[in-house]
């Protein structure tokens, strides 16, 4: 069906219902409260109904999969992760779109959503999937002239400003003042490492998933030694394991082991 085809028949549902179930929106829809306490509900529907399918007539030849993920995480960890998952699940077809904050996953009209911080903010159960380590890195001729944390000074930190733990949190955990930074603020990490290898200056790492853009970026550790775990951890959301669909359930346990493949390298 075409969008407005599909927008008609919302509108129709909503008609006979007698309440909206969306909230309209330039460019996006959300659900209204009505329409949250609803979808578990149609949820479960659905999930009895492809269940049932299952069961009489076999696997449909296509599984439809809707996974959106924090912009770092998919760019650092799913990418090179998804090819691994497509070979061994052919049947299932993933969309995998990304986000970088939290009105970015407002509209819950995916089957799993990997977030950074705090999940309750985006679904009602979840799965802790990666934490993150933080060091500084530059570029090699820049990370050479950084043999002291103070160092640092003398250089521009590029700040990630939607991370709650980033540079004064680094400072903190190494109980140095960071009265004397000079900070430049990006809105991503992906963004951050690239104006660190244009020369802009000092990039903070977010090891695991960091390594592939620092890597590509030619970022070399400034201070190998002095790195510190971060405050918050990327996490698997959706709204009950119970309503997950078969697609949904075998990604998750996929990303699960993944993950933990990856933590351990």
């Amino acid at each position: 069906m075409t969008p407005a085809a599909v927008s008609q028949q919302v509108k129709a549902l909503e008609t006979q219902l007698g309440t909206p179930l969306f909230h309209r929106h330039a460019h996006a829809v959300t659900l209204t409260e009505t329409g949250r306490a609803y979808l578990p509900s149609v949820q479960q529907s659905l999930l009895m109904l492809e269940t049932a399918t299952t069961v009489l007539f076999g696997e449909t030849r296509a599984q439809r999969l809707y996974v959106q993920s924090v912009l770092l995480f998919a760019h650092g960890i799913l990418a090179s992760g998804v090819p691994t998952f497509q070979t061994a699940h052919p049947q299932i077809n993933l969309s995998l779109t990304t986000g970088n904050v939290v009105s970015d996953f407002a509209n819950r009209f995916t089957d799993l959503q990997i977030v950074f911080g705090n999940p309750a903010l985006f679904g009602t159960e979840n799965d802790e999937v990666m934490r993150e380590s933080l060091y500084p890195v530059a570029p090699p001729d820049i990370a050479a002239q950084i043999e002291t944390p103070q160092d640092l000074f003398q250089f521009t930190l590029i700040e990630v400003s939607t991370h709650r733990a980033s540079w004064p949190h680094w400072f903190e955990s190494l109980r140095l003042p960071a009265g004397q930074a000079r900070y430049f603020f990006a809105d991503n990490s992906l963004m951050a490492a690239e104006l660190s290898a244009a020369g802009l200056g000092i990039a903070l790492a977010r090891a695991p998933a960091s390594d592939r853009i620092m890597d590509l970026s030619g970022l070399v550790a400034c201070l190998p030694d002095c790195s510190c775990p971060g405050q918050e951890a990327y996490h698997l959301v959706y709204p009950s394991r119970t309503t997950l669909r078969p697609a949904a359930r075998t990604f998750r346990d996929w990303l699960l082991d993944y993950s933990a493949a990856v933590q351990t390298r």
